[in-house]
């Protein structure tokens, strides 16, 4: 059967419609809507000034890339639901190095996952893998901070961006909203714990649904009593915006990641990663690059269809797969284009791949 042969256009076909409706059954309500509620909230409602101590361009490099580079940890979040978040703080002025080590931090280096490689695939991978995943995010920044980082007298005006309106807390004329300063960083805490609850397997569906109910009554609370009008209309405006540029790419590229996956040569792909060498590690980063992984899913995926549990891979290749494949993928890397510009995302996107190979290549010269 060939590519252009009409029973393999039509299988490829229901393959990326199967990719794309598996996809907004398991992740849209559990993972893109929290997301793009948390972007909306850090471009409409964190202080400018907040984002800036920790991610900006001035900012200290050892608190910025530390937050950066740490902060995946507690989110349990895929490369495409990182897209929103990774969106809001830059729009909000974040450093472009900080910000690309978020990028990258979000889904490589989220607690659970790493805990779920020890544990499936080997103490040693899950320890190789948390490991390389931070120095990765600290090195990714850096280098993309030597290259794109933003003039000092390009932050975001008075009057923000095309999406953004004038906020209160931008307008020293605005006294009205006296509120303490906590009050946003909790909001934001009820909008991440919403998105841990949504994601989590620890809990069964009814209470699951409890406890987001309760969350999700508590962020109401919180934004109908502290928030102005205004900035009640900025929060929703900026999420709208934000869903409406991401999310119609998103289901493009995972329609379009699908037919790649119908069209893979997987047996011939096994036999390559049988070593550490520069061309599997480097195949192996490419591939999961494409690919989307789905938060949780990357283990089984290397162990199970890469052959890794089976000796099939070699150790570089898995941890490779490990690392860019959760970081990057069709989807994401159309949203990142768009976001930050060809060039930024060029440059990101070859980093991931490059980074991770050479981290595969060292990984298996060690083990073996």
């Amino acid at each position: 059967m060939t590519i252009t042969d009409p029973y393999a256009i039509a299988a490829a076909f229901q393959a990326g419609t199967e990719a794309l409706m598996e996809y907004l059954s398991a992740h849209v309500l559990t993972c893109l809507v929290p997301a793009f509620f948390i972007a909306g909230a850090i471009a409409a409602l964190l202080d400018k000034e907040t984002v800036l101590k920790y991610f900006g361009p001035t900012a200290p490099r050892w608190l910025s890339y530390c937050t950066a580079a740490t902060s995946g940890t507690i989110l349990a979040v895929c490369s495409c639901t990182i897209l929103p978040m990774f969106a809001g703080i830059e729009k909000r002025g974040a450093g472009i190095g900080p910000a690309t080590a978020f990028l990258f931090s979000g889904p490589a280096i989220n607690l659970m996952a790493i805990i779920l490689t020890a544990r499936v695939l080997g103490l040693e991978l899950g320890v190789a893998r948390a490991v390389a995943a931070a120095g990765m995010a600290v090195v990714i920044g850096l280098v993309m901070a030597s290259i794109f980082e933003r003039s000092e007298g390009c932050p975001a005006g008075k009057y923000g961006t095309e999406s953004n309106p004038l906020l209160p807390e931008d307008d020293p004329e605005q006294t009205e909203c006296c509120r303490p300063k906590y009050l946003t960083p909790l909001f934001m805490a009820v909008l991440v714990a919403i998105l841990l609850a949504a994601t989590s397997s620890a809990f069964g569906l009814l209470p699951k649904t409890a406890i987001i109910a309760g969350l999700v009554t508590a962020a109401a609370c919180i934004m109908k009593r502290y928030y102005l009008p205004e900035e009640r209309e900025a929060f929703l405006a900026e999420t709208g915006w934000l869903a409406r540029r991401i999310f119609p790419l998103l289901a493009a590229g995972t329609f379009i990641t699908g037919i790649i996956s119908y069209y893979l040569p997987m047996e011939w792909i096994r036999d390559l990663f049988g070593s550490s060498s520069l061309l599997a590690c480097f195949l192996a980063s490419a591939i999961g690059s494409v690919l989307y992984m789905p938060t949780l899913l990357e283990v089984p995926i290397v162990g199970t269809l890469f052959g890794y549990s089976t000796g099939v891979t070699a150790p570089g290749p898995a941890l490779a797969l490990l690392l860019a494949g959760p970081s990057l993928s069709l989807p994401s890397m159309i949203v990142i284009w768009r976001v930050i510009g060809a060039k930024r995302a060029s440059v990101y996107i070859s980093l991931v791949v490059i980074i991770s190979t050479l981290m595969g290549m060292l990984y298996g010269a060690i083990i073996s």
